[in-house]
């Protein structure tokens, strides 16, 4: 079993890693909304760097686990897996809306 203050380290690192990929989601629709595809995308890759790194820890939990050494789950875990989960949600709507921005720009004529 690993201890609390462990479980706590690597409950923050994967709010770290959700949140700054959620950030990098939220940013590549604002790129998006203004025509900017290739910083849209480069935000998308960035937030899927993010996104390795938060699955890193939480497979490292999952596979700590699934080998017989139980983990406490504490609030701050249960809050950690929230983010990592809004996050993928934020990524999927915003790789939607740049696609949609992409058809818009096609729609309206203009150029980038």
């Amino acid at each position: 079993m690993q201890s609390l203050e462990d479980i706590q380290t690597l409950s923050f690192q994967i709010i770290l890693h959700a949140g700054n990929a959620r950030s990098c989601a939220m940013e590549a629709i604002s790129y998006a909304k203004d025509y900017n595809f290739s910083a849209a995308r480069g935000k998308i890759e960035e937030a899927e760097q993010e996104f390795v790194q938060a699955h890193h820890v939480q497979t490292d939990l999952l596979q700590n686990e699934a080998n017989g050494k139980k983990n406490e789950v504490t609030v701050i875990l249960v809050h950690a897996q929230d983010h990592l989960m809004t996050a993928l949600t934020v990524k999927e709507l915003a790789n939607e809306m740049i696609t949609m921005y992409e058809r818009i720009q096609q729609l309206e004529g203009k150029k980038s």
